[in-house]
């Protein structure tokens, strides 16, 4: 990779740059427009971009969901979407948005997050399936993942995630 990579948060002028990642990273419209009724909804925690050379090439949003469990909602965290241009695809760009991400989302004592992936790709970040076994959710078991961050509260948790409208699930 030429050039310096620098990942930081979303400014009002990379909402443009962003769309066209998202749509570009997945050859469709959907994840760019999920980015902006999530955006609409109100419920962005946090928004990365990677920069490589003054112009954005990733992008990763993390929004509240909750996890309705018998003691009432449980804060979480929903990955989605991660997205790299696809010529800077499996260059590690992907990897250090998401690395940033969940560094700053510790340090907010942010506890749990669920990702919707690839089974052999989430993995190396912590996320498991098996963690999030006790969770129902609308997803197929193998590529519905749960990370702790921190001291590893969600553990035990047990319940139903609830989604952002924006979803549509």
């Amino acid at each position: 990779m030429e050039g310096s990579l620098v990942i930081r948060g979303e400014r009002p002028h990379d909402l443009a740059a962003v769309r066209a990642v998202n749509e570009a990273a997945f050859g469709q419209v959907d994840e760019a427009d999920l980015v902006e009724r999530l955006r609409a909804e109100r419920v962005v925690l946090l928004s990365l971009v990677a920069e490589l050379d003054s112009q954005v090439v990733g992008h990763v949003l993390f929004t509240r969901m909750t996890i309705e469990s018998d003691g009432g909602a449980l804060p979480a965290v929903s990955l989605a979407p991660l997205a790299v241009l696809p010529q800077h695809q499996r260059k590690g760009i992907g990897g250090r948005l998401i690395h940033a991400g969940l560094k700053i989302l510790e340090d907010r004592r942010e506890q749990i997050v669920f990702v919707l992936g690839h089974p052999d790709y989430y993995p190396r970040f912590g996320f498991s399936s098996e963690k999030a076994r006790h969770i129902e959710s609308p997803f197929p078991p193998e590529a519905f993942m749960m990370l702790e961050l921190g001291s590893g509260a969600g553990g035990c948790t047990r319940g139903k995630v609830r989604y952002p409208v924006a979803f549509g699930l």
